[in-house]
């Protein structure tokens, strides 16, 4: 989160803000209901489910809904090599 945060921030620090706000927010609303989202077979065979951000759709978050709480694996943007981050993650 703060990479993303920092890389906002240095053009504008008032979306930074927006961006790390609404992130927080999508993970507690996943964590209400963990079947949220949706899996991506195509980017991973793990048990991971993606919630793509409603205002920043360029933003998902990857989770575990099997744990209790969730845990998030990764927040992705789409530009990024989303395969290649999720095959590094444990």
């Amino acid at each position: 989160m703060t990479r993303i945060w920092s890389f906002i921030a240095e053009r504008n620090e008032d979306a930074a803000d927006r961006v790390e706000q609404a992130i927080y927010d999508a993970c507690a609303f996943v964590a209400e209901s963990a079947m949220r989202g949706h899996s991506r077979t195509d980017l991973t065979a793990r048990s991971l489910r993606l919630w793509t951000l409603t205002r920043y759709s360029n933003y998902s978050i990857a989770y575990r809904p099997e744990t209790a709480p969730i845990q998030v694996v990764a927040v992705l943007h789409g530009k990024r090599n989303i395969r290649r981050i999720l095959k590094q993650r444990p």
